[in-house]
């Protein structure tokens, strides 16, 4: 039996199909757009269409950008001697936020992970490599998350690089083994950054 009238279930199981957004969560945030006034449901529907539209891949690093090269990969100020690969892009807000490190990113989009069926092919590591490659880069720092999918990453980029004579490095485990990069305070980060090993 259906509580809701069929447009406003629909809309709670767009909500509900969210990561993190249980039932009762989608409820509420359906019932919130439903009391929006028609400009402010407007507004929301199109940041939701321009963000789908406008916002892409950087071609160096593959973060998000809104149009070519982002913000990070432009700027001279960054060291594009170092590269620190991340799994997402919120990692990369995350290490930001610490405003230590002053190298330049790069995103996997993801990690190896035979069980999501994730295979080395379906993330960014090509387009890393092809990055060391160019013969500019000293370090790649690995700071994917310290769970069984990140490390199994980290140890595959690194035997990947070790050709080419990079120093690989890891983030050093200020942050608890299982947790993921955007839970983590900006100390943890910065403590993280400094500790990192060899691999």
């Amino acid at each position: 039996m259906e509580y809701f009238p069929a447009p406003l279930e629909k809309l709670v199981e767009q909500f509900a199909s969210l990561p993190g957004i249980g039932g009762k969560s989608a409820q509420r945030l359906a019932f919130h757009v439903l009391s929006l006034s028609d400009q402010e449901a407007k507004e929301f529907a199109d940041a939701i269409l321009e963000a789908k539209e406008k916002v892409t891949c950087c071609p160096v690093c593959q973060n998000l950008t809104d149009g070519g090269i982002c913000s990070i990969c432009a700027s001279a100020k960054r060291d594009e001697s170092v590269i620190c690969v991340v799994a997402d892009p919120r990692d990369v807000a995350a290490i930001e936020r610490a405003r230590e490190y002053m190298g330049r990113y790069h995103v996997l989009h993801g990690v190896i992970s035979p069980m999501n069926h994730v295979g080395p092919d379906d993330l960014q590591i090509t387009s890393l490599v092809e990055r060391v490659a160019q013969g500019d880069v000293r370090e790649v720092i690995m700071a994917t998350n310290p769970d069984t999918e990140g490390e199994a990453t980290a140890m595959y980029i690194a035997r990947l690089l070790k050709p080419f004579e990079v120093r690989v490095t890891r983030l050093a485990y200020g942050i608890p083994v299982g947790g993921h990069l955007e839970f983590a305070d900006d100390a943890t980060l910065m403590r993280a950054l400094e500790g990192r090993r060899e691999l």
